[in-house]
């Protein structure tokens, strides 16, 4: 691992940010091993999404797709949980760990997705669907969690689906096209919530035809997030982990990635010897990152962790509510070794 010193105006910056006053910064911090040293100190764990940095990822305990998150989150003997991801996701580990302390090093990272179902609308829209029982995606703010039944993650919303009665009316929310996939997937004619990701909806067809012209052994591999028309000319669709999994145990040695760019981090890692192309958006960048994501540095991640802060707070009756339909999504898990 590289030794990456703190640029001093980042840490300045965000120390202004948070609010912080009269704090001494030196002027040359090793990231990695002042990070380490901070989380023997204080019993802390650090809990990474795929789509982080790679520096993050590097020095992370743990990375994972929002389900592997959520169940490492669950079983942590850790005093502090500092959450490299967006804020839903640190939320989650809160509600799963009420006397713990959460972190997150961006508050305002975010997620186009959870913004897309305000709870006030969403409860209307339940209303009027009332012999429908709801299973919502685990990219959801904790006001949309207290109002679902059961939560899902793209590793294990077929199962869960599955898991229910075929009668039993269903609303999928707020993921749109990942309810189309199910959908198709299941059979179940379920009532979808019109909500989206906007990472995962602005692939180009176009360029992705062509990529595939200019790489005619490469395998798609594709997040079921993704529109329709682009699910349709994968070779695999799969949640983030699902891909990561099948980029090592095929034999193809090429992949057009269609997810996410931080997923490519662990891709090459765990498979050197193949090649891993992002495939690119409608705009005129070569690849597609989470803006929200990647608001999450190193710098931040050591800020974060040396004066705990920014911190996760919850409402406790909010909390209760919506733990219960993530506890449900565990158990079911569970039951199916997911």
């Amino acid at each position: 691992m590289n030794i990456k010193y703190v640029n001093k105006e980042a840490i300045i910056d965000n120390v202004e940010k948070f609010g912080f006053a009269n704090i001494e910064v030196g002027a040359e911090v090793d990231l990695f091993s002042e990070i380490e040293k901070i989380k023997k100190e204080k019993n802390a764990i650090i809990l990474a999404h795929y789509y982080q940095e790679p520096d993050i990822q590097d020095v992370a305990d743990y990375i994972g797709d929002s389900l592997g998150l959520a169940q490492q989150a669950e079983k942590t003997e850790a005093d502090i949980i500092v959450f490299a991801g967006v804020h839903f996701m640190a939320e989650t580990a809160k509600i799963l760990n009420p006397a713990k302390k959460v972190l997150l090093p961006d508050l305002n990272a975010g997620c186009s997705l959870a913004d897309s179902a305000p709870p006030v609308a969403f409860k209307a829209f339940k209303e009027a669907h009332p012999d429908h029982l709801v299973i919502s995606y685990i990219n959801c703010s904790a006001g949309i969690k207290a109002l679902s039944d059961i939560i899902c993650t793209s590793s294990n919303a077929e199962k869960i689906i599955e898991s229910l009665p075929k009668q039993q009316k269903i609303i999928f929310a707020p993921d749109k096209n990942l309810g189309a996939y199910l959908i198709k997937k299941t059979g179940r004619n379920m009532v979808l919530w019109n909500g989206a990701c906007m990472v995962h909806e602005i692939f180009s067809v176009e360029k992705l035809i062509k990529l595939k012209v200019r790489h005619p052994n490469a395998k798609v591999i594709a997040h079921p997030e993704c529109e329709e028309p682009i699910l349709s000319l994968a070779d695999f669709i799969g949640s983030t982990t699902g891909l990561l999994k099948f980029s090592k145990s095929s034999e193809a040695s090429e992949f057009i990635v269609v997810t996410e760019t931080g997923i490519l981090h662990q891709m090459q890692k765990s498979a050197p010897n193949k090649t891993f192309i992002p495939a690119p958006p409608e705009n005129n960048c070569a690849c597609n990152d989470c803006p929200h994501m990647k608001l999450n540095t190193l710098e931040k991640l050591y800020l974060c962790m040396k004066y705990e802060l920014p911190e996760i707070i919850m409402d406790e009756e909010l909390r209760i509510l919506s733990k219960k339909p993530i506890n449900r999504m565990l158990e079911i898990s569970a039951h199916y070794n997911l």
